[in-house]
């Protein structure tokens, strides 16, 4: 880009230059007078110093318009004669003219970036503080029913211990476990984002392998739905990706638990990696009921509602959920991506920089 500046800067330049002294030409010629050229030199450095960036043109077009009015516009004339009083006072007016419209071009930019960096800065902070405001009104969504779900079972154990039988008394602590277990993996959503919203904690990216990158996350999402198959497909050559694999890990299982939770309908659950040119690109698909298309463009933003709370003891955490993904791979420098299948069902997709040259390694 300041190459780009560089040359825009230098033709403007030339151009202006080379204008005022085919007008001063012109003038020259139609009307046999000198008394101009001085002034629409002058002018000409003016532009020069208002229109390019920093002190460089301006000083250099003032030195070159001195030698041009000396050596065209001067008797004697196509010669050099530089103890001519006329050249020595155009010299210095053109330098303070320059000198001084450069410093004020330069002023009034610095000015104007420090007006956009501020409003970048309180766009920044403006998005950040709507996003904790979801991110508040979707905790305390997702919050309520697992919570009110644990209240009535270990109130109803308490106060009827000795008259529920043994298999009531055992469904209700199986659900209290799983609102339970429900509740950690909240806990550490929110504490991920507690972390990658630290603008001064960085995600620290190391060599991962892909093949035991996946292992780890079938194991666990197994563990916690051993009925579920998950059909993977993912490349045969080593492959290895610069990331945070505790964080991605977190993605992948949030991404497959969303779709055990939300797919409605839902016999095949997909987990597949490819490779397109420098990058692995990540998805999980399902066959499902799919998404609703008024929420593809906000269930990312932690701003995802349902229509109601349920009222069975599900839990619907697809707002939170999805919004710790989308901040994960975002301070990973990449996006995630939602979208219908046309088959049916719904994929979630990001891309992973693999950060170097590493097939059939």
């Amino acid at each position: 880009m300041k190459n780009r500046q560089r040359q825009r800067d230098t033709l403007f330049s030339v151009t202006v230059f080379l204008s005022a002294f085919a007008v001063n030409l012109l003038i020259q010629k139609l009307f046999t007078t000198q008394t101009l050229v001085p002034m629409i030199f002058v002018f000409g450095v003016f532009l020069i110093s208002l229109k390019t960036h920093g002190y460089g043109y301006g000083i250099v077009s003032a030195i070159v318009s001195v030698f041009a009015v000396n050596f065209a516009f001067t008797y004697p004339y196509y010669a050099f004669d530089f103890f001519v009083e006329e050249s020595i006072l155009s010299a210095a007016i053109m330098l303070i003219v320059a000198v001084s419209t450069s410093a004020l071009n330069i002023r009034i930019r610095d000015q104007e970036l420090l007006r956009v960096r501020e409003q970048e800065k309180l766009r920044a902070e403006s998005e950040k503080e709507r996003m904790r405001g979801n991110l508040l009104r979707a905790i305390s969504h997702d919050l309520r029913t697992p919570l009110t779900s644990i209240y009535g079972s270990s109130s109803t154990l308490m106060i009827k211990y000795d008259a529920l039988p043994k298999e009531q008394q055992l469904k209700l602590l199986g659900e209290i476990r799983e609102d339970s277990e429900w509740l950690i993996r909240m806990v550490e959503n929110l504490l991920s984002v507690t972390r990658i919203d630290d603008s001064k904690v960085e995600v620290v990216k190391m060599p991962t392998v892909l093949d035991e990158l996946i292992d780890s996350v079938l194991m666990k999402f197994s563990k916690k739905h051993p009925n579920q198959k998950v059909i993977t497909r993912i490349p045969d050559d080593f492959v290895d990706i610069p990331m945070d694999s505790i964080l991605i890990e977190q993605v992948l299982l949030n991404l497959l638990e969303n779709a055990v939770f939300h797919a409605k309908g839902m016999t095949e659950l997909s987990l597949s990696v490819s490779l397109v040119e420098n990058q692995a690109v990540f998805e999980v698909a399902d066959n499902g009921c799919g998404i609703p298309e008024d929420a593809l463009h906000k269930i990312f933003t932690g701003n995802y509602e349902k229509t109601a709370a349920p009222v069975d003891g599900t839990r619907s955490n697809m707002g939170i959920g999805l919004s710790v993904c989308a901040a994960i791979i975002k301070a990973h420098g990449s996006e995630i991506f939602a979208e219908n299948r046309k088959s049916g069902g719904a994929v979630f997709r990001f891309a992973l920089e693999r950060g170097g040259d590493d097939d059939g390694q």
